[in-house]
């Protein structure tokens, strides 16, 4: 095992992976910009390092900056969370060039997923169900023309290398395909500086369902059951739940295998989710996530494991601690992403925490970096805490998310709270009635 570990990463994630180390008597070394000198991960970690100014590309994105801060403490091994640096494919072989280990997937499976062509090629190859769409990148207009006949309209083009909505261009007709195309590929070039895009069947009412997996590295893999994330707002998730509410155990438990064969046969190493659009009872594979995602606390709640701890002793050559036969679904969990935000724009809102008070009691979890007098950096993500709850069943969670959100307190900034107190009054999210589109038509009616 490993005697100690640097967090190329920072606020809550960092706390989490801090955490989780501590329990396995495992030393852990915090870097940071000189904006986060203060940041609650550098006060908590056993020792610190100053990796370069606020701007991420000269602090937390600086590889020669935390390769040092390796050699300077001595840590063995890198947890990247979640972000910055995790799914990196040139980070992960310069850690293992200097002979460090990089807790997460191969650099080798990091650039097959990385890729949304290579990623769906290969998902098609291991029995995983895809959207219909191009075989491979779209080059010019003729071709498009020719896939969007072929797929039938509505279609929605996609940058190769995209992420975070970006390079994301929907046409629902022949007319509005060439000026889709043209801005998916100039926005892909502009945000990747990668112009290739693929054209896939857009589908009109889907969910935003994944499926977390686990593998060992050496063709042991498991499924942790399915998360349903539709509610989204420009394509970044706000609220996520476990189970499903749309899935039953029969297709929980036919999609799980699936996506468990499909990572063991790759020899896929530790945490990862592969994301699905599912309608109509069907999935279609979209992008596989080679990291731990921000939802992961409750997939944890529901099967009560701990992913980090898992992820840190597979990376030590250990065997998994659970066998596909030990994880049983135990109730409901939801998760709220609680931004520092100013509605109804969700204008970034950094600034000072004049008081802070976090709710508590059975079943409730709170992930967060922030104390009284912390002051919220405007370099980084809005994201300030991950409200999780836990209850016996989806009704209980709802009650316990309500309680412990009108116990919260996060006094200066504006954050977006307000948004979830008035989304648990809806009928279509107390039943779970909703689609990935849901939230944007609700916020054009409710917060203009």
């Amino acid at each position: 095992m490993f005697k100690k570990i640097l967090i190329a990463n920072r606020g809550e994630i960092a706390l989490r992976v801090i955490r989780a180390a501590r329990e396995m008597g495992i030393a852990t070394v915090a870097v940071h910009s000189t904006a986060d000198a203060d940041a609650m991960h550098v006060r908590m970690a056993d020792e610190s390092v100053c990796i370069g100014p606020p701007p991420s590309a000269r602090s937390y994105l600086s590889v020669p900056a935390i390769i040092s801060a390796c050699e300077i403490t001595g840590a063995e091994a890198i947890h990247p969370g979640y972000g910055f640096l995790s799914e990196n494919a040139s980070f992960v072989q310069i850690v293992e060039d200097h002979g460090l280990k990089f807790i997460g997937p191969s650099a080798a499976h990091i650039r097959i997923m990385g890729d949304k062509i290579t990623a769906k090629d290969t998902m098609k190859k291991l029995g995983v169900p895809c959207v219909p769409g191009s075989e491979g990148g779209v080059p010019d207009m003729e071709t498009a023309r020719t896939v969007a006949a072929e797929i039938g309209y509505p279609v929605i083009i996609k940058a190769t290398a995209g992420g975070g909505g970006r390079g994301m261009k929907l046409a629902r007709t022949a007319d509005e395909l060439e000026r889709a195309f043209q801005t998916a590929r100039s926005e892909a070039k502009a945000a990747f500086g990668n112009d290739e895009v693929y054209i896939e069947k857009y589908l009109g009412k889907p969910r935003h369902i994944e499926v977390q997996v686990f593998g060992d590295g050496r063709g042991r893999a498991v499924h942790l059951g399915e998360r349903d994330c539709s509610l989204q707002r420009r394509h970044q998730k706000v609220l996520e739940e476990a189970p499903g509410p749309a899935i039953d155990a029969e297709t929980r438990a036919r999609i799980g295998a699936t996506c468990a064969k499909a990572v063991g046969d790759l020899g896929y190493e530790g945490a990862g989710t592969i994301e699905f659009l599912y309608e109509n009872g069907e999935f279609y594979f979209i992008e596989m996530n080679t990291r731990l995602q921000v939802e992961h606390p409750v997939t944890e709640a529901i099967f009560g494991v701990d992913l980090v701890q898992e992820q840190i002793k597979v990376a030590a050559g250990l065997p998994m601690s659970f066998r596909q036969e030990d994880l049983v679904v135990n109730g409901h969990a939801i998760e709220v992403r609680i931004n520092a935000e100013k509605l109804p724009n969700f204008a970034p809102c950094p600034g000072r925490i004049t008081q802070y008070h976090a709710p508590g009691g059975l079943g409730v979890r709170m992930d967060s970096a922030l104390y009284d007098g912390y002051r919220i950096p405007p370099h980084y993500d809005s994201l300030i805490a991950k409200l999780i709850v836990h209850a016996p069943d989806r009704k209980a969670a709802l009650a316990r998310l309500a309680r412990s959100l009108s116990e919260l307190i996060v006094d200066g900034v504006d954050t977006t709270v307000p948004l979830f107190r008035a989304l648990l009054a809806e009928p279509d999210i107390q039943s779970g009635n909703y689609t990935i589109h849901w939230l944007e038509h609700w916020l054009e009616t409710h917060l203009t």
